[in-house]
């Protein structure tokens, strides 16, 4: 794929199409490190991803070709490092919004930054952050998106793809330029706007938002229903009248 894929202002405009990549992220990471002059907006992409990585280090799996496997390279420093769930929110919102445009408007955020659909798991996010001092320098921006893959391992029961919902084959480069092109209108109205329409909208398209469903918390099945996201990203559940707060792995919910 050719950089002139990407109609945009700045994202794709300096594209790295890998055969096959341990993780898009870690490559990133490894080319910063020996100090790569890379541009904001890089993205690189990779037909197989084979370790690649969800939050609090669990796996992506993803099969050679399917998907979409792939990573931005953004300078967030007009943030501060505290404010960083607000990029968070801004890149899932636009990754919803932009696969909405596709797959019509069942498509939810599931807490905090993965793509469901009904209550099958289409995609997801990991931002990894460099800070320096008091400045966030880079933000790695992987995102994983299940696109033509049908069949997958048996140990994933809450899984699915855009072709397994519609039947449908899509061109993986097409929602490529789609998904980057609304990350990039969301980024820069981030970074000259106040931010509380993200936050309106990552509410309204939370999973499972004022719904009664049971979590799991340490072991223990509890019913609760979840009323929105503190600044930090905390889970705010309310379990009968009592408001509960939690962080990344501290509840699950029971699908």
């Amino acid at each position: 794929m050719q950089n002139n894929t990407f109609s945009g202002l700045f994202i794709g405009q300096n594209f790295v199409h890998l055969p096959s990549v341990d993780s898009t992220n870690n490559y990133l990471k490894e080319e910063l490190s020996k100090s790569t002059p890379l541009p904001e907006g890089t993205v690189i992409m990779a037909d197989n991803q084979f370790a690649g990585r969800g939050q609090v280090n669990n796996t992506w799996v993803s099969e050679s070709g399917k998907n979409l496997t792939f990573s931005i390279l953004l300078n967030p420093s007009f943030l501060a490092p505290h404010q960083q769930f607000k990029l968070n929110k801004t890149v899932s919102v636009a990754i919803n919004d932009s696969l909405r445009s596709i797959i019509g408007e069942r498509v939810k955020i599931k807490w905090p930054n993965d793509i469901f659909i009904e209550n099958y798991k289409l995609g997801g996010v990991l931002i990894e952050n460099i800070i320096q001092g008091s400045n966030w320098k880079h933000a790695i921006v992987g995102i994983g998106l299940n696109i033509n893959q049908i069949d997958f391992p048996d140990c994933l029961k809450n899984v699915t793809s855009l072709n397994k919902i519609s039947g449908k084959e899509y061109d993986v480069n097409i929602i490529l330029r789609t998904v980057c092109h609304a990350i990039e209108r969301a980024y820069l109205f981030l970074r000259t706007s106040a931010s509380e329409k993200v936050d309106i909208r990552y509410q309204e398209l939370l999973y499972r938002l004022s719904e009664n469903h049971f979590f799991r918390i340490n072991g223990e099945e509890q019913l609760g229903k979840i009323i929105g996201v503190d600044e930090s990203g905390l889970l705010i559940v309310d379990f009968l009248g009592i408001h509960r707060t939690f962080g990344f792995k501290e509840i699950e919910y029971v699908i």
